[in-house]
């Protein structure tokens, strides 16, 4: 990727289109390899297909054929083409008659496998026609599997220069991975690579084969070798790296049944390696032109839309004939050299609707960050970088002078300003005593409402995903580890174009998400609630929250005395000392030494988790002691000794980062640190609580929590009389469910009653089993499944309200919170065939704690956006400093606290319009553990 990074020329600033006074174009010079720069997917199409037909199986067309599979598969083709935005495309399928070079080799092969349902036959005819219409190849050979066709593309794509992405979740195509070969599981919108297959089977991708080749695979009918499971396979190759040197060091003479079959069965290891091994040079002809995207008949898909009964699929066509296919990326980035160069690109922008702005900084926190330059774009391949901090004998401008210059730009709220996590530049920028106003576009939240399930929602996936661009790697100028470097010590040349692309790919960007939130109907939820939200965000950050480093001092010594304390007692009860950290030791004691039972597994051996130990601790003391020992430690560890090297050395407080494009449900998360993981109930956690303090003499620390605010969602969404009868008037819900459920007046409800109608309420909203009920409560499976029963008997409206949750997902594809907020769940099962079964599958619960916890974020959302412009209308003193999940932290001076508990009342209660009415709990006190009722 070449790009202009040259000294200003006057002309570059001037509005004019015409060729003399723009800024020249850089384009990037021809490559030796066609597919340098271009990303390829290529589908598994049988494996999808088979998937999507379970999950819809009786959606037909208004002639009444069978089409579940041809909606399914073909929606996930165009969410790949509409949302992954690939160079190129093709689809694989096996060939017709099945039968391939390796049922010639083993007449076994896959003989297991049954024969195609005679309700999918018909259907892979007409996802060739619907695929012939989008412009998608449809790839197979005779004699060879999908499979072979899928690696002879990912190998072509890596020879030519291209990145290949192989759609598909079958473990055979594992051994394609590479650098510039990754899977995609479309199901759970995840990426698999080298490090996730580490971590899966303990291999790299060139022992894929042998690894399956020893273990061999029952689905395929691949025979493998007797007794060689998943670890013994990781430790031999771990061990000798390869099958071959596995085999050649088997010793004959050993007495272990598993060595010796690794001789007896050595001809069938190498017939099955040949089973597994995948072709890479299929005899087929690959036509890259015709697999180039973008050549949709938006006429013929639509009709054949129409035809099968797709409605919104045929909208969705519609807005993808738009999509162009990605062109040459071309740039024009310059470096801002001198004050007459600052004085014209000010003037240049003060003209202008809109720019993209960016802040090159010495450190992610931007608390803790010096600013070292500032990038700027408004037209789409030009941006310009203003240094300010670089090494000696570099060009750059005074900071001082250059953020005189800028204020009255960047403070200008009549002048949108674009860019990517714009939050971290307002706090940046106000370290430095500037408001960046009109914050309007930020691209990270924009993708993340769009695609709220993608794991990320960086500048450089997006440039991938959307642009088909290869952005340049914070890496290649700082370096990594021992040997990394700060910013301003990178060569300016080096800087501009990476900064000036920081701000110019957002600006590109901006374009494309906002049409696509618009036509998705999310246009509304991200400028009204989400853009205002950074703002809030932002003052919440800079603000921080007081820590008192001398009460965790005190606190430190006290947990260290705890453990001590533990240690001795765990040592006594084992009767040895060990590692208590180890889990490999403690699985030797537990489940050796001590003789209990097994649990369950992992792939290393018997679990030590806490839901383990938790159900040992019923048969020895030693569990409990154990998960007491770990509960202090990790306290310790990650809050009491973590958070005074947090305090930041000038304000004295702590800054954390509050994460917007996290959680898929609309929930914020926090990091460095996470304060959302403090115990709320435990006596350790008000002992950590304490810690948190007013940043001011005669201040408090004041608490607003919704009241039971999931709950009032699910009686607003599920309309049960009884429900919003209860919150209408009041009462303690747990305690009147208990009373409906056990069939007792509410003043006979005992506390287990209480207790067991409490894990009810909640468990109902994360789709809780019986057997996860019983075990929570620890009683019988049977008694479980009796309280559920009677729960949706009584309370009839919350069965329904979760019936249309799923009918609806089906039909639509997604669910949707109370402001809009949307979520892809795919595999949601017809409601009608599984009745009134209370089991819910994982995309079942998803779907409905989504509606749940993601109305109850939209609201909490809502009300740090009201509640803080109430505070500044109002000139407050008092600041909010934190969102925990359901509850918002102040700091408030002692004559405020009466006003500012009305006003956070007010606004929270009204932040949105639910059919019952929200409650809030307002404490106040000297620290955060201190807060009581006013």
């Amino acid at each position: 990727m070449a790009k202009g990074s040259r000294q200003l020329a006057f002309a570059a600033f001037e509005e004019s289109d015409s060729e003399t006074s723009r800024a020249a174009v850089v384009e990037r010079p021809a490559s030796t390899k066609p597919l340098e720069g271009q990303s390829v997917y290529v589908i598994d199409s049988h494996a999808l297909i088979y998937q999507v037909f379970h999950a819809m199986p009786d959606l037909t067309s208004p002639t009444g054929e069978p089409v579940g599979a041809v909606h399914g598969f073909i929606r996930d083709v165009l969410d790949i083409i509409e949302n992954k935005r690939p160079n190129y495309l093709f689809c694989a399928f096996d060939y017709p008659k099945e039968i391939t070079f390796r049922h010639d080799l083993y007449e076994e092969y896959k003989a297991n496998r049954e024969s195609m349902p005679e309700d999918l036959r018909p259907q892979i005819g007409s996802i060739h026609r619907m695929l012939a219409t989008l412009g998608v190849p449809v790839l197979q050979i005779q004699g060879y599997e999908a499979d072979d066709i899928l690696a002879t593309i990912a190998k072509q794509t890596e020879e030519q220069g291209g990145d290949c992405v192989v759609v598909t979740s079958d473990k055979d195509c594992r051994q394609l991975i590479t650098d510039h070969v990754k899977m995609y599981n479309i199901r759970k919108q995840q990426v698999y690579d080298a490090a996730a297959l580490m971590e899966d089977w303990g291999v790299r991708p060139d022992q894929v084969v042998d690894y399956q080749t020893l273990v061999g695979d029952s689905v395929d009918n691949v025979p493998g070798v007797p007794l060689i499971g998943p670890k013994a396979a990781r430790e031999l190759l771990g061990k000798h790296e390869t099958l071959d040197s596995v085999l050649e060091r088997a010793d004959p003479s050993s007495k272990k049944k598993r060595e010796l079959n690794l001789i007896e069965f050595r001809d069938q290891a190498i017939l099955s390696r040949e089973l597994v091994r995948l072709v890479d040079d299929v005899p087929i002809e690959v036509d890259w032109k015709a697999g180039r995207v973008g050549g949709v008949d938006a006429d013929a898909a639509s009709e054949l839309c129409r035809e099968f009964g797709f409605r919104r699929l045929a909208e969705q066509v519609s807005r993808m004939a738009a999509i162009e296919a990605p062109t040459e990326w071309k740039a024009d980035y310059r470096t801002i050299a001198t004050e007459e160069d600052l004085l014209q690109l000010v003037e240049a922008m003060s003209r202008v609707s809109r720019i993209s702005v960016d802040t090159e900084t010495t450190s992610t926190n931007p608390r803790w960050a010096e600013i070292v330059g500032y990038s700027f774009a408004w037209r789409e391949g030009e941006a310009y970088y203003v240094p300010v901090r670089a090494p000696q004998g570099e060009p750059q401008l005074d900071p001082q002078a250059t953020l005189d210059r800028l204020r009255l730009l960047l403070e200008d709220a009549r002048i949108e300003k674009i860019g990517q996590n714009l939050k971290y530049d307002i706090i940046v920028l106000r370290n430095v005593g500037v408001e960046l106003r009109g914050v309007s576009f930020d691209t990270m939240v924009a993708d993340y409402l769009l695609v709220p399930g993608e794991r990320s929602h960086s500048m450089d996936d997006m440039a991938s995903r959307y642009l088909n661009h290869k952005t340049i790697s914070i890496k290649e100028l700082i370096g990594s580890g021992k040997k990394q470097i700060g910013m301003a010590e990178v060569p300016v040349k080096q800087v501009t174009d990476y900064a000036a692309e920081d701000a110019d790919v957002p600006l590109r960007l901006a374009t494309i998400l906002g049409k696509k939130l618009e036509a998705e109907g999310l246009d509304d939820l991200f400028r009204f609630l989400e853009m205002p939200l950074i703002e809030v965000l932002a003052e919440v950050e800079f603000n921080g929250i007081k820590v008192d480093v001398d009460r965790l001092a005190e606190l430190s010594q006290r947990y260290g005395e705890r453990l001590a304390k533990l240690e001795a007692e765990i040592y006594g009860l084992a009767g040895e000392e060990f590692n208590i950290e180890s889990p490999k030791q403690l699985s030797k004691l537990l489940f050796e030494k001590l003789g209990l039972p097994v649990v369950k597994k992992t792939k290393t051996g018997p679990s030590t988790d806490v839901e383990v130990l938790t159900q040992l601790a019923k048969q020895h003391p030693l569990p409990a002691k154990i998960i007491e020992y770990r509960q202090n430690a990790k306290l310790k560890s990650t809050y009491v000794d973590a958070l005074p090297e947090l305090v930041h050395p000038t304000t004295g407080r702590i800054h954390t980062s509050f994460k917007q494009d996290v959680a898929a449900t609309g929930r914020l998360s926090s990091t460095e640190p996470n304060l959302q993981n403090i115990p709320i109930r435990t006596e350790e956690g008000r002992e950590i609580r304490s810690a948190f303090l007013p940043g001011h003499d005669g201040w408090q620390l004041m608490t607003a929590d919704y009241s039971q605010i999931e709950l009032r969602v699910l009686a607003h969404f599920s309309h049960d009389e009884a429900l919003q009868q209860a919150f209408a008037e009041d009462r303690d819900i747990h305690a009147q469910v208990a009373s409906e459920v056990n069939g007792v007046p509410l003043d006979a409800v005992t506390r287990d009653m209480r207790r067991s109608a409490k894990a009810v309420n909640f468990g109902v909203i994360y789709g809780q089993s019986a057997f996860g009920l019983a075990k929570s409560l620890d009683i019988e499976k049977k008694d479980a499944a009796a309280f559920i029963e009677a729960y949706f008997t009584r309370y009839t409206g919350v069965g329904e309200f979760m019936k249309k949750v799923l009918e609806d997902c089906r039909a639509n594809g997604y669910v949707s919170t109370i402001l809009g907020r949307r979520r892809v769940v795919q595999g949601v099962r017809d409601p009608s065939r599984f009745g009134d079964s209370r089991q819910r599958t994982l995309p079942e619960r998803i779907a409905i704690n989504t509606v749940i916890q993601g109305s109850a974020a939209d609201l909490i959302k809502q009300a740090m956006i009201k509640v803080l412009g109430r505070m500044q209308r109002e000139k407050l003193q008092a600041r909010m400093l934190l969102q925990i999940h359901d509850e918002l932290v102040f700091e408030v001076p002692s004559d405020e606290i009466t006003k500012l508990a009305s006003l956070v009342t007010e606004e929270m209660t009204a932040a949105g319009r639910l059919n019952v009415p929200l409650k809030v709990d307002v404490k106040a006190g000297d620290n955060w553990a201190e807060c009581e009722p006013l």
